[in-house]
């Protein structure tokens, strides 16, 4: 089987996961025999383009027409089975599935996050759950808030965007869902049930992580979304000391929240941003791994890391968290007081649970068992 993966990366320094995921499962599907054709574009081409591609990159994601040319020129030499897209912006945008369907090439969309009716993909603004352009035919909300890259001008061509493709995502084969909070996004956005597939993101398996660990690890970005203020408001509600330590990985605007609070507490220690090793470390290190989202999150990363090592999660009840932890840990309102009374409960439980997390990883999110779906996926679209 032959397989476009496209997929815009973001920019080199930005905090992605999904670059990382994409990565993974394309070398894991060259591993079980597919014939993979990256079809990639990096937001960091754009410090290279000339003046005048740099005045009509607002309009890409629209329809970019070097992408599109080059795609037409990939089909038609290589032929492929099926084209599985993954983030279209703004270097490809979704005409690359028109571009597809044109050539006969049926379309698999992985969706890791909201885009097909928020402008920034998130469901989040000013520090709350929005979805006041859910239901739209036209994005008017996101252009008064200034939702995509805090600018009116830029947030009109992504709501125009929006109502452009609208037609265009409905037309893919299949849509694969990482979780069932995406599902039911999906569903609302007007996809019927049997072109929904939900299959989450694997990361490759690094093995459990020796010992039980001790106390908490918090990483993440360090933005509102992310939830550290309602970390450091729960764990101050308990002595120093008591839950064991609390590490926190990560940078971002919230950055003087945690060196304040490492600063205050002998518990806390900001650690900063670590390599991908390091990190794996710490969360060995722990016995229970922190993701306390105020936003419907995705897919967090850090979560499947997590049980990959068999350490239990303390998570709160946003968007597909509760998915991910099954009963490999601890779900939680998004509340100071919820979260501490969490604190407490993980605190005491979390080493009998470690294999629990453990079995949950090699069973739901092992890359041989993620990729097997996946190619089952591409079957199905090319019968």
């Amino acid at each position: 089987m032959k397989v476009v993966v496209a997929h815009n990366r973001y920019a080199s320094g930005a905090p992605s996961g999904e670059n990382v995921i994409v990565d993974a499962e394309i070398a894991q599907l060259s591993k079980a025999g597919v014939s993979v054709l990256p079809f990639l574009r990096s937001s960091d081409e754009i410090g290279t383009f000339s003046t005048a591609r740099k005045v009509l990159l607002p309009l890409s994601p629209i329809r970019n027409g070097d992408s599109q040319r080059a795609l037409e020129k990939l089909i038609k030499a290589e032929k492929p089975d099926v084209l599985h897209l993954h983030n279209a912006y703004p270097l490809l945008s979704p005409w690359v599935v028109r571009t597809a369907h044109s050539a006969g090439v049926p379309v698999v969309h992985t969706v890791h996050n909201y885009r097909q009716v928020c402008a920034p993909g998130l469901y989040f603004r000013d520090g709350h759950i929005c979805t006041e352009c859910r239901g739209k035919a036209f994005a008017l909300p996101a252009i008064r808030h200034s939702c995509y890259r805090d600018s009116k001008a830029q947030s009109a061509v992504m709501a125009t965007t929006l109502a452009v493709h609208r037609g265009t995502w409905r037309g893919v084969d299949r849509f694969v869902a990482l979780t069932d909070r995406i599902a039911e996004h999906l569903r609302d956005f007007g996809i019927p049930d049997e072109r929904i597939t939900v299959k989450p993101n694997g990361i490759p398996d690094t093995g459990a992580a020796p010992g039980r660990g001790e106390g908490f690890l918090y990483a993440a970005r360090l933005t509102p979304e992310k939830g550290l203020s309602l970390v450091l408001d729960a764990w101050r509600r308990h002595p120093d000391g008591a839950l064991g330590p609390l590490r926190i990985i990560g940078d971002g605007p919230l950055r003087p929240l945690a060196e304040a609070a490492a600063a205050e507490r002998s518990d806390i220690t900001y650690l900063g941003v670590l390599p991908n090793a390091e990190v794996r470390a710490q969360i060995g290190a722990a016995s229970c791994v922190i993701a306390a989202s105020t936003w419907h999150d995705v897919l967090p990363t850090i979560v499947l890391e997590a049980l990959c090592a068999g350490r239990p999660v303390l998570v709160t009840d946003r968007g597909g968290l509760p998915f991910l932890a099954g009963d490999a840990g601890w779900v939680v309102e998004p509340d100071p007081a919820a979260l501490a009374g969490g604190l407490i409960v993980a605190h005491a439980g979390a080493a009998a649970l470690a294999p629990v997390a453990r079995a949950r990883f090699e069973e739901h999110f092992s890359p041989d068992v993620l990729t097997q779906r996946l190619i089952d996926i591409y079957r199905s679209v090319v019968r």
